[in-house]
């Protein structure tokens, strides 16, 4: 067994946060220019320079890529034989949070109460997702998430007999209700089955996917491409402003469910598919 302080985490944390908001990671960055390539209206395809463009000075000014620095969702993987020793990881993680956002100075999106709407002053609390794995690894992936696009998440609650096509028909009507609003081209995650809350957060983990990567079930894969053609086929491009490139990708992910119903949720991320993942492995391991 293999121990490791909190403050380490909340140190990285803080490190993922800056880090997350002014990086755009290197797949995103390559289906963007892909993107580029294979648009066929100006406009979209002037969207998409400057997309990069503001990418590149994001990453060499060390300034966010977007004023919306989101709410910072954390997904922790850790280990069945890790020890944790100096307290409270969810404290800790929030302070990590609140660091990185003070130091970064990055944008503090967060109320306390959803009526009363009074701003937390630093970002915190986060959305946590743990999940308990195998061995003596510990991941963390700090995700800012702006509400441009996940206002526009969407979950369906489909009848077993709404089959494939019902699945197809209720992902693409989501995009085409959320228009240019999520800022695309965007990326898709969708969750199939598991229950209300299992679909819609399978949907979210599939947007940590490497962007265009495949399902390795090959119905699933194909699904992917199928929806994306047909999303893309909406025609709203790159700014919403016309055009081929209305999605980068859409990645589905599945779990079982009940005979009795058939959960999808979607959720869309802008293009600014931000994410930062840190992996311990042991003392002085990063």
């Amino acid at each position: 067994m293999r121990e490791i302080d909190v403050e380490l985490i909340a140190g990285e944390v803080a490190r993922l946060c800056r880090e997350a908001n002014c990086d755009l990671p290197p797949d995103v960055l390559r289906a963007l220019e892909e993107a580029r390539l294979k648009e066929e209206s100006p406009q979209g395809r002037r969207i998409l320079e400057e997309i990069c463009e503001n990418a590149a000075i994001a990453r060499e000014e060390r300034i966010p890529l977007c004023q919306d620095t989101g709410i910072a969702l954390v997904f922790v993987e850790i280990g069945q034989e890790v020890h944790l020793t100096g307290g409270s990881l969810s404290e800790a993680i929030n302070r990590g949070v609140a660091r990185g956002y003070r130091e970064g100075y990055l944008r503090k999106s967060v109320v306390a109460d959803p009526l009363r709407r009074r701003n937390t002053g630093d970002n915190t609390p986060a959305v946590i997702y743990y999940d308990l794995v195998p061995g003596e690894v510990l991941r963390v992936t700090v995700m800012p998430k702006g509400f441009g696009s996940e206002n526009c998440t969407s979950l369906g609650m489909l009848k077993p007999a709404d089959g494939l096509e019902g699945v197809k028909r209720f992902v693409v009507e989501a995009v085409d209700r959320a228009g240019p609003n999520p800022c695309p081209p965007v990326t898709v995650g969708v969750g199939l089955g598991g229950t209300a809350d299992r679909a819609l957060l399978l949907a979210k983990r599939a947007l940590l996917r490497e962007v265009g990567s495949s399902h390795p079930d090959p119905e699933l894969a194909a699904l992917e491409r199928e929806l994306l053609e047909e999303v893309n086929k909406l025609g709203y491009g790159p700014g919403g402003l016309g055009g081929r490139v209305t999605a980068l990708a859409v990645h589905v992910e599945a779990y079982p469910t009940h005979i009795a119903g058939l959960p999808v949720g979607v959720c869309i991320n802008c293009h600014a598919a931000r994410h930062r993942t840190w992996e311990w492995r042991g003392e002085g391991d990063d």
